[in-house]
């Protein structure tokens, strides 16, 4: 179940792939640092063949792919053979292809208008975003009297200091950060820098 898979991993780490053997290093990086899945996406030209590559190199990581944000996009990543996407958005047009699609999607929100619309295409997961700059956590505690049976991914201005914050809401299942996998880490090969920080975000402490 999609909820259990996320609720699992705890924290999705939001990846640029500058080219396929960094992503497939840091992939690994992550994975020996306890992470379970990773979130490649679509914002450069080696995305999907480092989604391929990762999925190839690291059978045991569930690999996403975000910034999904036209149906053209959900059929690119459907024939590489991704099997959950994310969007920091929707359109009416991007969540039809999504739901009729044979794929996991947990399409983005920003409002209670954007989740009966989310909604009204069967979906209950969600990502809030850019969390921190719509309200962060009280605005997922207000969105929990309303729509009780919805779930949050909350990505956008998290943090090492506050996503155990988010991750103690009852309506969020994981969260999104990029703190473990910033540029300065990746392009310098700090792998075990990586790891050490992937680590301390699977910690319960």
């Amino acid at each position: 179940m999609l909820e259990q898979k996320l609720a699992a991993s705890r924290v999705l780490p939001v990846v640029t792939a500058r080219d396929v053997d960094s992503t497939v290093a840091l992939a690994r990086a992550l994975e020996k640092g306890g992470m379970t899945a990773i979130e490649i996406t679509l914002r450069t030209p080696a995305a999907l063949d480092a989604i391929v590559a990762v999925r190839e190199e690291l059978p045991g990581l569930l690999v996403a792919a975000g910034t999904v944000n036209t149906p053209e996009e959900v059929a690119r990543v459907v024939d590489a053979g991704v099997e959950l996407a994310l969007s920091p958005g929707a359109t009416p047009a991007l969540l039809q292809a999504a739901a009729d699609a044979p794929l996991d999607f947990v399409p983005g929100v920003a409002s209670s208008s954007d989740i009966m619309q989310a909604q009204a295409h069967g979906f209950e997961l969600l990502k809030l975003f850019p969390a921190v700059t719509l309200g962060g956590k009280g605005m997922l505690k207000a969105l929990g009297g309303p729509f009780p049976d919805v779930k949050f991914c909350p990505t956008g201005g998290l943090n090492p200091d506050n996503f155990r914050d988010f991750l103690a809401l009852p309506n969020v299942v994981c969260c999104g950060g990029s703190w473990m996998v910033a540029s300065s880490l990746v392009d310098n090969g700090r792998w075990d820098e990586i790891e050490t920080l992937a680590r301390e975000a699977m910690s319960e402490q």
